[in-house]
């Protein structure tokens, strides 16, 4: 398969009921509405799902994954994470996601195919509190991570446009 045609899943997981926890799916909110995609990029709104995401996951050639990602840096920070570090992904923890994502990959990869993955993620300020809204550090660098899901999502041979204003 051509990098032109792979089917590119990008992923946005999260829990929104508190602050950072949601900046996943936030992001993949404000990118739907926000960005231009080619035919090949599907968005999604992974939420807490885990293992019930194995069909979306295996229908995908490449895999980006947005979330929260414990790095140690300052609040706003964004990583790109593949291999080994893909566990500082809070989806990649089993205490704050329902299913811990590595082991969803993993399944996926017994049943057959497991797309290459990535995942962009963002230092959270909070992620404890229970509330709707992001932080806004969180929200402050929510721009600086969509560019840069876009760019992975053009490394991977698709397009990723802003909507014009």
């Amino acid at each position: 398969m051509s990098i032109e045609t792979q089917r590119i899943l990008v992923l946005g997981v999260g829990n929104i009921l508190f602050t950072d926890e949601g900046i996943g799916v936030r992001a993949i909110e404000e990118m739907q509405s926000g960005y231009q995609f080619s035919e090949n990029v599907t968005l999604m709104d992974g939420g807490t799902l885990g293992t019930r995401l194995m069909d979306y996951i295996m229908e995908s050639d490449y895999l980006i994954v947005v979330d929260a990602v414990l790095g140690d840096s300052d609040p706003g920070s964004v990583y790109r994470l593949t291999g080994e570090d893909l566990r500082q992904s809070l989806a990649f923890k089993n205490s704050m996601h329902q299913t811990d994502l590595v082991d969803t990959l993993v399944y996926c990869d017994l049943a057959g195919h497991c797309p290459e993955a990535v995942v962009i993620g963002m230092e959270p300020a909070d992620y404890e509190t229970m509330a709707v809204g992001l932080s806004e550090p969180a929200q402050a660098a929510l721009p600086h991570m969509m560019q840069r899901v876009a760019e992975e999502i053009r490394k991977a041979g698709a397009t990723a446009e802003p909507v014009s204003q």
